[in-house]
């Protein structure tokens, strides 16, 4: 089973390879005994993240989630990255292929589908919903700093 490789790591960053799309294949994600989600891989534990979360899955021709599933406060990006599919949000189907991206609040009942004939890619970014605010567009600083290579 594949693993992520750390790259680099100090105060401020770590930074983390976790292979090319075509390497998805390699991961297994074990839920428990029951239930084993092939071609999935979270990174946000292994970044150190503190705000969210992550992970990358690929769903063969013909495969899909299994279940619908809700969160308790949690909201999330679903980036599609390659093939076409289609995604549910409590009851409503819709197409979804590459450059498509669904937000679901916590409790859309969601799930997801490849019903196309090409391997499904997926990002998907977790977070608390409801905390951004308009004062968090301005939080960028631009330093006065020359960048160095």
């Amino acid at each position: 089973m594949k693993q992520i490789e750390q790259i680099a790591e100090a105060t401020n960053f770590k930074a983390i390879n976790m292979g090319r799309m075509s390497d998805l294949n390699e991961y297994v994600l074990e839920l428990g005994p029951e239930v084993k989600i092939p071609g999935k891989v979270f990174g946000g534990a292994a970044l150190g993240a503190t705000g969210g979360e992550f992970s990358r899955q690929v769903f063969q021709p013909g495969t899909e989630t299994g279940f619908l599933h809700t969160h308790k406060v949690h909201e999330e990006l679903y980036f599609f990255l390659g093939g076409k599919g289609e995604f549910q949000v409590d009851g409503q189907v819709f197409p979804v292929e590459e450059g498509s991206v669904v937000r679901v609040a916590p409790n859309g009942k969601r799930s997801v589908r490849n019903n196309g004939t090409e391997p499904l890619v997926m990002l998907c970014v977790q977070y608390r919903g409801n905390t951004f605010t308009e004062e968090d567009t301005t939080d960028g600083v631009i330093l006065n700093e020359p960048v160095k290579w």
